[in-house]
């Protein structure tokens, strides 16, 4: 079992197998930094070997938004909070090619020797690679709870949740466009999210339109809509804890047959379909669920 240490920008609640983690920024709506990419990349990577967390809901402090992506502050050259093991300030959220001290050859060994970014546009540090569960190797179903504004880099979290709940008052949008700015991590995470069309609207108008919460779940991006933010986590909080009830190798292998269903050409994932059947089904949770239903218990259920 990992120990699950404090944080500077997330706050983390555990209860009844469920996680909630909340970004904890609200003075620049949830915009994460350099220090939010390491807690959140450290705390997921944690929670793959927390056996009491069976899922886990991700939200964002305060009524005005979930997240507003990357902190332009940082990422233009602004103050930065350290977190070790972070590397140095040249690494900030998303820097490309050319944008640090780069090492001359003819430097004398003598003299400091400063890494930069790099010299070329292969070069890049992608807040994706800290910011995903699923890139970070967490299986343990994760809910997003929208409690307002979610727009640009927030779209790296939300591409890699399982489903969103969001309160009726949530926006969604992409602004690169609109600041001169190519998006393409953003829509390509949102892809298998949203249709085309909803998608390309929503990345080529840039901030001169907002998706409502209301279309979103038309669309399908949300799956249910919350009147406020107290309703908001009860309905997070029931799907979380209707899903750590269940026992845990079959969620997770179900979840690996949902994301390869949704990553893989449908032959290919049907050929890991006996690898996840054969390594979630629990010979003793298999037993216990086929005398629950023998027995005729059934599961109390909502209607949505």
């Amino acid at each position: 079992m990992a120990t699950i240490p404090a944080f500077e920008t997330l706050r983390y609640e555990e209860s009844g197998g469920v996680a909630w983690v909340t970004l904890d920024r609200p003075e620049v709506h949830n915009a994460f930094n350099s220090t939010m990419q390491y807690e959140l990349r450290t705390l997921w990577r944690l929670l793959r070997r927390h056996d009491p967390v069976r899922a886990v809901v991700l939200t964002g402090a305060g009524e005005r938004a979930f997240c507003t992506g990357i902190d332009r502050n940082e990422a233009l050259g602004g103050d930065r909070a350290g977190a070790e093991g972070e590397g140095d300030a040249a690494d900030r959220a998303g820097q490309g090619a050319g944008q640090g001290a780069d090492r001359d050859d003819s430097t004398p060994e003598s003299e400091p020797v400063h890494v930069g970014a790099g010299t070329t546009p292969f070069m890049f540090d992608d807040p994706g690679e800290n910011l995903g569960p699923k890139t970070c190797d967490l299986w343990k179903p994760v809910i997003a709870a929208v409690n307002g504004i979610a727009c640009g880099g927030a779209f790296y979290l939300l591409g890699e949740v399982d489903f969103i709940i969001a309160v009726t008052s949530a926006t969604f949008f992409d602004p690169h466009v609109t600041y001169g700015m190519a998006a393409a991590f953003e829509p390509l995470q949102m892809s298998g999210r949203l249709p085309f069309g909803e998608l390309a609207r929503l990345t080529l108008l840039g901030g001169a339109e907002r998706m409502s919460a209301q279309r979103a779940h038309q669309v399908g991006l949300v799956s249910e809509l919350a009147d406020d933010l107290d309703d908001l986590r009860e309905r997070a909080a029931w799907a979380a804890a209707a899903i750590a009830s269940a026992p845990p190798l079959a969620v997770q292998g179900s979840l690996r047959a949902l994301w390869a269903g949704r990553e893989l050409g449908r032959s290919q994932a049907l050929a890991l379909g006996y690898a996840f059947v054969g390594l979630g089904n629990d010979a003793a949770s298999l037993a216990e669920g086929q005398q629950a239903f023998a027995s005729g218990q059934r599961a109390e259920w909502r209607l949505r």
